[in-house]
């Protein structure tokens, strides 16, 4: 089972949808459920965040690899299929969790899947992560 808040997959829609007839590629990260949700076990991991695509993208470019997400700090990965179907292709960047979103992208249009293709039980969690701050 996968979790994820009903916000981050909002959101993750509403950037697939601005984004086409572009694809986009969004680093996801998780908070474990002990830290904001009380129905799950305290080390379930929940996915809650994503990082932008523009983040660091200068320095990317200069420096050959993707300065802009922490490393180590990415459990998943989001990918739009614009034109393609709702299933991992061999293009995507394959994180051990992949989120594939298709038109007209609304949660229905939303699966994920293991890094071996695999469809995997999706659940969304109706609760906020906890507010991060910048120190």
């Amino acid at each position: 089972m996968v979790y994820v808040t009903h916000g981050l997959v909002e959101m993750l829609c509403d950037l697939a949808r601005e984004a086409e007839p572009e694809a986009v590629t969004i680093a996801l990260a998780t908070t474990p459920a002990g830290e904001f949700i009380d129905s799950l076990p305290p080390e379930t991991p929940v996915f809650t965040h994503f990082y932008f695509p523009e983040a660091g993208r200068s320095l990317s470019a200069v420096f050959g690899m993707d300065l802009g997400t922490p490393v180590g700090q990415t459990q998943g990965r989001f990918v739009s299929h614009p034109q393609g179907k709702l299933a991992l292709s061999r293009t995507d960047d394959l994180h051990g969790v992949v989120f594939v979103a298709v038109p007209p992208w609304e949660r229905e249009d939303l699966a994920v899947f293991s890094r071996d293709g695999i469809e995997k039980p999706l659940e969304l969690v109706d609760s906020e992560p906890p507010t991060e701050s910048l120190g």
